[in-house]
């Protein structure tokens, strides 16, 4: 990753605020009811709160979500709760310090962790997220299972997503054997599943847990997610190459062409993503966005 937002490319070719609003402010009038804000890091970008207000003034009733590695949360939990934000979706890798800065290559576990609580106490809805990594943090499946539901937070495990791009030996415990791990301490249930990229599991004590599997066809029976990039691409699958630019409309005002664009996407989104073990894609993940 770089070190800082978008050193690689130049300011101009970055989407400012008001012109992903009006972006977005479109997709929400075509019948958009979710938006979530990603990055790479969505924290690092300054006054993140304000585009926030910007999204909930226009539709307080909207979905609206941030995914972040927790680092800045305890700074900015209030302002984005204050500015209409819903629901954030944290890392939390280890409760290790010494495993979480061997996969973060920083001392992050105490920032992340005052994070977590503080966007509890502030009133958002926090999930956890896991990626769970042969002999990195794959025995502490349990620990950190209890951690959330000691304190009241869903997690959901996701398979380590292995190809080219992905960082060299590590290799990725599958969802069987995630489960099966719970299963030594845990009887447990299958949901039924929704339109989440996530199958969830309820414990007998009603604790429900999540599971994510990139491999998995259902994970594209159940996708209906579009991305729009920092740069003003729109993307339609996560391990797909193709993508459209809806910038030169946007900065041209040109509102019904972006409208084409994006019913485009809409319509044309891949039954199956490109996935492959070897090669996922020409973009690397981080260009994309969670």
């Amino acid at each position: 990753m770089p070190n800082t937002p978008f050193e690689w490319e130049p300011h101009e070719n970055i989407l400012s605020y008001e012109e992903m609003f009006e972006f977005l402010r479109l997709a929400i009038d075509e019948g958009v009811k979710k938006i979530r804000l990603t990055g790479g890091e969505p924290l690092l970008r300054k006054d993140i709160d304000v585009f926030v207000k910007m999204l909930h003034d226009y539709k307080p009733e909207l979905d609206l979500a941030l995914t972040t590695n927790g680092y800045y949360l305890k700074e900015y939990a209030k302002r984005l709760k204050k500015a209409g934000l819903k629901r954030v979706n944290v890392s939390l890798d280890s409760l290790k310090p010494e495993v979480a800065a061997k996969i973060a290559q920083k001392d992050v576990l105490n920032k992340v962790i005052e994070g977590i609580l503080e966007a509890k106490k502030e009133g958002l809805l926090v999930k956890l997220n896991t990626v769970v990594m042969k002999g990195i943090n794959d025995g502490e499946i349990l620990d950190l299972l209890e951690w959330a539901k000691k304190n009241g937070m869903i997690i959901r495990f996701i398979e380590f997503m292995e190809n080219e791009r992905a960082y060299p030996g590590i290799k990725r415990v599958s969802s069987d054997e995630i489960l099966k791990e719970i299963s030594k301490k845990y009887n447990f249930k299958e949901l039924p599943k929704d339109n989440s990229a996530s199958k969830y599991f309820e414990l007998e004590d009603g604790y429900v847990f999540g599971i994510i599997e990139p491999h998995s066809e259902d994970f594209c029976k159940s996708c209906n997610r579009i991305r729009l990039t920092a740069e003003g691409y729109l993307i339609p699958c996560l391990f797909f190459t193709e993508s459209y630019n809806i910038k030169e409309a946007i900065r041209k005002g040109d509102i019904k062409k972006a409208a084409e664009i994006l019913r485009d996407v809409v319509k044309n989104k891949p039954e199956k993503n490109d996935w492959q073990e070897e090669e996922v894609s020409s973009r690397a993940f981080w260009e994309t966005g969670g």
